[in-house]
């Protein structure tokens, strides 16, 4: 599984000199937390920790013994991202210890499936409340609506969207909502810019149902969304003004704020500033 090499024979930076010893140690540690009942196998007999056999994590991992152990023996070899996903399985990391443990292995680092958040606790809800009179809402990279205050709501949403049971993501409801009803005027401007940060996005996600799901079904509802989703254009989260459709009449000229949010990875606040007259 994955690519095994044998170890490196040129120079080191003083950098990795530092991450070697510490992957070692950290390998090791996470190892002896993992006792054989955990992993499904029998204790067996002279076991002289409780934790794993450095044998017994390279089985489980699919690699080769001689190679687990120079890895954990802190030696400069190289690993893929998949071989350091098995071992990081097998050692039953927290996502974490895991983008821990590709930092000190040197491998660029890609969050898993399962860390696109879904929901948020109260005291982030807390916080986007106490910004009223200011909109604000917590988007994951996918635009999903995680929470909004009421103002967002008043501004974004319609009681006829609610009622629809229609997906709370903000791209879909820019995208399906009839030209009158949307809440964002000149889309032509913004809906490119919404487009090109979601494929930014989904260089992390490619391949995962929930991702090409939601992209089929958008293109689907939406002949615009698809144009520009093959356009293939990328862009990052950042400040911007947008113009809103008033509720109660006129338009609303406001500068959006992107903040992120410590321990949720891929998720951020957004809060619209109504520009000074």
């Amino acid at each position: 599984m994955g690519t095994q090499t044998r170890p490196e024979t040129g120079s080191t930076t003083g950098a990795a000199h530092r991450r070697r010893p510490e992957l070692a140690a950290f390998l090791r540690s996470r190892r002896a937390r993992v006792t054989p009942a955990d992993v499904g196998m029998p204790p067996g007999l002279r076991r002289r920790t409780p934790g794993l056999r450095r044998e017994e994590v390279a089985q489980l991992s699919g690699v080769g013994v001689t190679w687990y152990t120079w890895l954990e023996q802190g030696r400069p070899i190289n690993a893929s991202a998949q071989v350091l996903d098995a071992v990081a399985r097998t050692l039953r990391l927290d996502p974490p210890e895991r983008e821990h443990l590709y930092h000190l292995a040197e491998v660029p680092y890609a969050a898993t499936p399962e860390a696109l958040i879904q929901n948020v606790g109260a005291e982030i809800q807390g916080i986007i409340d106490a910004l009223a009179p200011r909109p604000a809402v917590v988007y994951n990279s996918r635009y999903d609506i995680l929470a909004a205050n009421a103002v967002y709501r008043d501004l974004f949403f319609t009681s006829a969207d609610i009622a629809s049971r229609a997906p709370l993501n903000a791209l879909w409801r820019l995208f399906t909502a009839r030209e009158e009803n949307c809440p964002l005027l000149h889309r032509e401007l913004e809906l490119p810019v919404m487009v090109a940060t979601l494929r930014a996005a989904y260089g992390l996600h490619a391949g995962e149902p929930s991702w090409e799901g939601f992209i089929r079904k958008l293109s689907a509802a939406s002949p615009l969304f698809a144009r520009l989703w093959r356009t293939g254009d990328v862009a990052e989260p950042g400040r911007r003004v947008k113009i809103f459709r008033n509720p109660a009449g006129g338009e609303l000229r406001m500068t959006s704020t992107s903040l992120s949010i410590d321990g949720m990875p891929e998720c951020r606040i957004v809060v619209y500033t109504p520009e000074e007259p």
